[in-house]
Protein backbone atom coordinates (compact mmCIF):
# COMPACT_ATOMS: atom_id res chain seq x y z
CA UNK A 1 0.00 0.00 0.00
CA UNK A 2 1.33 3.22 -0.86
CA UNK A 3 2.30 5.80 1.96
CA UNK A 4 0.26 9.10 2.48
CA UNK A 5 1.87 12.07 0.52
CA UNK A 6 2.70 13.69 3.24
CA UNK A 7 5.43 11.12 4.02
CA UNK A 8 6.79 10.82 1.19
CA UNK A 9 10.00 12.20 0.61
CA UNK A 10 10.26 14.59 -1.94
CA UNK A 11 13.22 14.48 -4.27
CA UNK A 12 16.59 15.98 -3.33
CA UNK A 13 18.53 18.29 -5.89
CA UNK A 14 22.14 17.87 -3.64
CA UNK A 15 24.89 15.77 -5.15
CA UNK A 16 25.63 14.59 -1.73
CA UNK A 17 24.52 10.81 -0.92
CA UNK A 18 24.80 9.71 2.21
CA UNK A 19 23.38 6.47 1.40
CA UNK A 20 26.19 5.49 -0.50
CA UNK A 21 29.10 6.24 2.77
CA UNK A 22 30.87 3.29 4.01
CA UNK A 23 32.09 3.23 7.58
CA UNK A 24 34.72 0.27 6.58
CA UNK A 25 36.62 2.88 4.29
CA UNK A 26 39.20 4.46 5.36
CA UNK A 27 38.89 3.91 9.00
CA UNK A 28 40.09 0.69 10.80
CA UNK A 29 39.19 0.51 14.74
CA UNK A 30 42.77 -1.27 15.21
CA UNK A 31 40.92 -3.24 18.07
CA UNK A 32 38.21 -5.84 18.51
CA UNK A 33 34.63 -4.53 19.11
CA UNK A 34 34.53 -5.52 22.49
CA UNK A 35 37.18 -3.78 23.60
CA UNK A 36 35.80 -1.01 22.15
CA UNK A 37 32.49 -1.56 24.27
CA UNK A 38 34.84 -2.14 27.61
CA UNK A 39 36.71 0.85 26.77
CA UNK A 40 33.46 3.06 26.54
CA UNK A 41 31.18 1.35 29.73
CA UNK A 42 34.73 2.52 31.91
CA UNK A 43 35.06 6.03 29.72
CA UNK A 44 31.32 6.37 31.43
CA UNK A 45 32.03 5.18 34.74
CA UNK A 46 35.52 7.40 35.09
CA UNK A 47 35.49 9.87 32.77
CA UNK A 48 32.41 11.02 31.60
CA UNK A 49 30.70 11.30 35.19
CA UNK A 50 30.97 14.11 37.53
CA UNK A 51 32.84 12.33 40.11
CA UNK A 52 36.08 13.87 40.52
CA UNK A 53 37.94 10.43 40.11
CA UNK A 54 41.84 10.67 40.79
CA UNK A 55 43.57 11.08 37.83
CA UNK A 56 46.00 8.49 38.71
CA UNK A 57 43.19 6.55 38.27
CA UNK A 58 42.36 7.26 34.89
CA UNK A 59 45.45 7.59 33.98
CA UNK A 60 46.26 3.69 34.89
CA UNK A 61 42.65 3.01 33.08
CA UNK A 62 44.14 4.32 30.03
CA UNK A 63 47.15 2.81 29.93
CA UNK A 64 45.48 -0.53 30.10
CA UNK A 65 43.35 0.31 26.71
CA UNK A 66 46.47 1.24 25.35
CA UNK A 67 47.10 4.89 25.25
CA UNK A 68 50.77 5.90 26.66
CA UNK A 69 50.20 8.53 29.15
CA UNK A 70 53.22 10.38 31.52
CA UNK A 71 53.50 10.72 34.86
CA UNK A 72 51.62 13.23 36.45
CA UNK A 73 48.52 14.00 34.33
CA UNK A 74 45.69 15.76 35.21
CA UNK A 75 42.13 15.26 34.20
CA UNK A 76 39.21 17.23 34.90
CA UNK A 77 35.46 15.29 34.92
CA UNK A 78 33.43 15.27 32.08
CA UNK A 79 36.43 14.40 29.51
CA UNK A 80 35.62 12.60 26.42
CA UNK A 81 38.42 10.44 24.84
CA UNK A 82 36.87 8.57 21.51
CA UNK A 83 39.87 5.96 21.63
CA UNK A 84 42.47 5.57 24.01
CA UNK A 85 45.23 3.45 21.85
CA UNK A 86 45.19 6.40 19.75
CA UNK A 87 46.48 8.69 22.23
CA UNK A 88 49.62 9.55 23.70
CA UNK A 89 49.69 12.27 26.48
CA UNK A 90 53.40 13.51 28.40
CA UNK A 91 53.68 14.36 31.95
CA UNK A 92 52.62 17.47 33.84
CA UNK A 93 50.06 17.76 31.07
CA UNK A 94 46.96 19.44 32.40
CA UNK A 95 43.18 18.44 30.49
CA UNK A 96 40.07 20.25 31.56
CA UNK A 97 36.93 19.98 32.01
CA UNK A 98 34.37 18.31 28.74
CA UNK A 99 37.88 18.24 26.71
CA UNK A 100 36.99 16.59 24.42
CA UNK A 101 39.42 14.15 22.02
CA UNK A 102 37.81 12.84 18.79
CA UNK A 103 40.49 11.06 17.90
CA UNK A 104 39.98 8.35 15.34
CA UNK A 105 43.57 8.82 14.14
CA UNK A 106 46.57 9.48 16.99
CA UNK A 107 46.32 12.50 18.83
CA UNK A 108 49.68 13.17 20.37
CA UNK A 109 49.73 15.97 23.34
CA UNK A 110 52.88 16.91 24.64
CA UNK A 111 54.00 17.68 28.31
CA UNK A 112 53.28 20.66 30.39
CA UNK A 113 50.23 21.39 27.75
CA UNK A 114 46.90 22.61 29.05
CA UNK A 115 43.92 21.77 27.12
CA UNK A 116 41.30 24.18 29.03
CA UNK A 117 37.31 23.52 28.78
CA UNK A 118 35.61 22.04 26.12
CA UNK A 119 38.72 22.13 23.93
CA UNK A 120 37.82 20.34 21.12
CA UNK A 121 40.65 18.35 19.83
CA UNK A 122 38.83 16.75 16.38
CA UNK A 123 41.52 14.24 14.27
CA UNK A 124 38.58 13.09 12.23
CA UNK A 125 36.84 14.34 9.50
CA UNK A 126 34.95 13.12 5.96
CA UNK A 127 35.57 14.83 2.50
CA UNK A 128 32.97 17.07 1.40
CA UNK A 129 34.33 16.44 -1.89
CA UNK A 130 33.20 13.43 -2.49
CA UNK A 131 29.45 12.09 -2.89
CA UNK A 132 29.60 9.46 -0.37
CA UNK A 133 31.31 11.98 2.32
CA UNK A 134 34.17 9.48 2.65
CA UNK A 135 36.30 9.43 6.12
CA UNK A 136 39.29 11.55 5.96
CA UNK A 137 41.44 11.41 8.78
CA UNK A 138 44.76 12.73 10.08
CA UNK A 139 46.60 12.60 13.06
CA UNK A 140 47.06 16.14 15.41
CA UNK A 141 50.58 16.89 17.25
CA UNK A 142 50.38 19.55 19.93
CA UNK A 143 53.98 20.10 21.23
CA UNK A 144 55.21 21.05 25.04
CA UNK A 145 54.13 23.54 26.66
CA UNK A 146 50.97 24.52 24.18
CA UNK A 147 48.07 25.94 26.00
CA UNK A 148 44.45 25.30 24.04
CA UNK A 149 41.74 27.67 25.49
CA UNK A 150 38.63 27.06 26.17
CA UNK A 151 36.04 26.07 23.81
CA UNK A 152 38.72 26.34 21.09
CA UNK A 153 38.87 23.99 18.03
CA UNK A 154 42.15 22.25 16.51
CA UNK A 155 40.97 20.19 13.42
CA UNK A 156 42.84 17.27 11.59
CA UNK A 157 46.29 17.34 10.12
CA UNK A 158 47.57 20.31 12.71
CA UNK A 159 50.87 20.52 14.55
CA UNK A 160 50.65 23.00 17.30
CA UNK A 161 54.27 23.94 17.69
CA UNK A 162 56.12 24.43 20.93
CA UNK A 163 54.75 26.78 23.60
CA UNK A 164 51.71 27.06 21.08
CA UNK A 165 49.13 29.35 22.76
CA UNK A 166 45.88 29.12 21.25
CA UNK A 167 43.03 31.49 22.93
CA UNK A 168 39.59 30.83 23.91
CA UNK A 169 36.81 30.06 21.15
CA UNK A 170 39.55 30.16 18.22
CA UNK A 171 39.41 27.64 15.33
CA UNK A 172 42.57 25.63 14.33
CA UNK A 173 42.75 24.59 10.82
CA UNK A 174 46.23 25.03 9.64
CA UNK A 175 49.47 24.26 11.56
CA UNK A 176 51.09 27.34 13.89
CA UNK A 177 54.20 28.34 15.24
CA UNK A 178 56.18 27.81 18.31
CA UNK A 179 56.26 30.74 20.84
CA UNK A 180 53.75 32.67 19.41
CA UNK A 181 49.75 33.67 21.01
CA UNK A 182 47.17 32.69 18.02
CA UNK A 183 43.60 34.12 17.84
CA UNK A 184 40.45 34.37 15.74
CA UNK A 185 38.75 32.12 13.12
CA UNK A 186 40.81 31.18 10.87
CA UNK A 187 43.32 31.05 13.73
CA UNK A 188 46.46 33.37 13.31
CA UNK A 189 49.76 34.12 14.84
CA UNK A 190 49.01 37.73 16.63
CA UNK A 191 52.32 38.21 18.98
CA UNK A 192 55.35 36.68 20.76
CA UNK A 193 54.21 34.39 23.82
CA UNK A 194 56.95 35.61 26.16
CA UNK A 195 57.56 39.43 27.01
CA UNK A 196 61.07 39.01 27.37
CA UNK A 197 63.53 37.27 25.07
CA UNK A 198 65.36 33.94 26.76
CA UNK A 199 68.75 35.90 26.66
CA UNK A 200 67.57 38.86 28.15
CA UNK A 201 65.83 36.53 31.16
CA UNK A 202 68.80 34.80 32.02
CA UNK A 203 67.47 31.19 31.07
CA UNK A 204 68.17 30.67 27.56
CA UNK A 205 70.54 27.97 27.48
CA UNK A 206 68.50 26.02 30.14
CA UNK A 207 65.14 26.80 28.09
CA UNK A 208 67.12 25.73 25.22
CA UNK A 209 68.45 22.50 26.63
CA UNK A 210 64.82 21.62 28.12
CA UNK A 211 63.27 22.46 24.65
CA UNK A 212 65.78 19.92 22.97
CA UNK A 213 65.45 17.35 25.72
CA UNK A 214 61.56 17.77 25.50
CA UNK A 215 61.70 16.89 21.61
CA UNK A 216 60.04 20.58 20.91
CA UNK A 217 60.96 21.84 17.46
CA UNK A 218 60.22 24.36 15.32
CA UNK A 219 57.36 24.98 12.88
CA UNK A 220 56.99 26.96 10.04
CA UNK A 221 52.87 27.16 10.40
CA UNK A 222 51.90 25.97 7.37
Amino acid sequence: MPRPASSRMAPSGSRVHNEKFDPGVGFELGRPKTVFVLWYLCKCVFFLSAFPWPSGIKSMVLRAFGAEVGRSVYWKPRVNIHIPWRLKVGEFTWIGEEACVYNFALVTVGAHCCLSQRAFICAANHDYTREDMAYRHAPIEIQDGVWIGAQAFVGPGVTLACDCVVTAGSVVTRSLPGGMVCAGNPCQPVRPRWKEPEAASGEGAASRANAKQSGCRPSDGS
